[in-house]
């Protein structure tokens, strides 16, 4: 039979080890469109900051973005997985990113009993950004980050707010890019040295060939695991920036399926947890 004390006994020493710590989570895929997982989400990262944790956000929102430039019949270019992106572009992107979906999410938040607040890498040059360069072809206003200022992250979670932050940076000239969200959210992960990063996906974590789940990764593995095509495809960029994460002082990176109801608390507040977890030794 559950028993519901024990199950809250067994969280307790998670809530202890956890206390007063930065905890930045990439949310993105399924868990930004569906309502009930929006609203799941949304319990999860303020049950998180009333019991003494300090959630970031970082959002993604390019089928937003697409939806709307179709929209207004402007054409979508990728290159590479990126989207190309012109002044006209860049518009929509700040519109979408800091507008519609950055304040859907704070709203969503609000309702759910946190306190969120919304802002855009440009806000106080939280994200100092410069362009990305790639062979071949120029994609326009996309920009890696270079520099993350913290500060007014800080003083959000500390004041008892939940920051949510759009993937915009700006550069020394005042200049706007669009930055992969994945990249912000570890960057400003590096930036707090962090408890943890974790991403939401619409997969169960890191499949390998047979498509298991792979629950834990080491990251002196990676690189094996990557020639031998256990870590393939799209999820080779989170691991590398997982990481990166780790390397710089991340203690520990999650790699999460969205799509499932509370899986963010089953994650953090179990042992065995219900997605990849990426670390170093101890």
């Amino acid at each position: 039979m559950f028993d519901k004390g024990d199950c809250l006994i067994e969280v307790l020493p998670y809530i202890k080890k956890f206390f007063k710590k930065t905890m930045v989570i990439k949310y993105g895929g399924a868990a930004m469109i569906d309502e009930n997982l929006k609203n799941s989400f949304s319990k999860d990262v303020s049950l998180l900051k009333y019991i003494g944790i300090n959630p970031i956000i970082v959002h993604g929102g390019g089928p937003a973005i697409g939806k709307t430039l179709q929209q207004l019949n402007m054409e979508s270019k990728f290159h590479g997985g990126l989207r190309i992106t012109d002044e006209a572009t860049m518009e929509v992107v700040v519109m979408v990113l800091a507008g519609k979906v950055n304040k859907e999410i704070v709203l969503k938040i609000n309702q759910n009993g946190g306190k969120a607040v919304g802002v855009s890498g440009v806000d106080a040059s939280i994200i100092q950004a410069k362009k990305k360069l790639v062979e071949d072809v120029d994609l326009g206003l996309v920009g890696d980050v270079e520099l993350v200022n913290p500060m007014i992250l800080n003083h959000l979670s500390e004041d008892g707010y939940i920051p949510v932050v759009a993937p915009i940076g700006v550069d020394e000239n005042g200049k706007r890019y669009n930055i992969n969200a994945d990249s912000v959210a570890s960057a400003i992960a590096i930036s707090l040295k962090a408890e943890k990063l974790i991403f939401l996906t619409d997969s169960d974590g890191v499949l390998d060939k047979n498509g298991e789940l792979v629950s834990s990764v080491n990251i002196k593995n990676i690189d094996n695991m990557i020639n031998d095509s256990v870590i393939y495809g799209g999820m080779i960029p989170k691991i590398l920036s997982s990481k990166e994460a780790i390397e710089n002082g991340v203690k520990k990176v999650h790699i999460i399926n969205g799509t499932k109801v509370h899986s963010l608390l089953e994650e953090i507040f179990t042992l065995t947890g219900i997605g990849t977890e990426i670390h170093e030794d101890e």
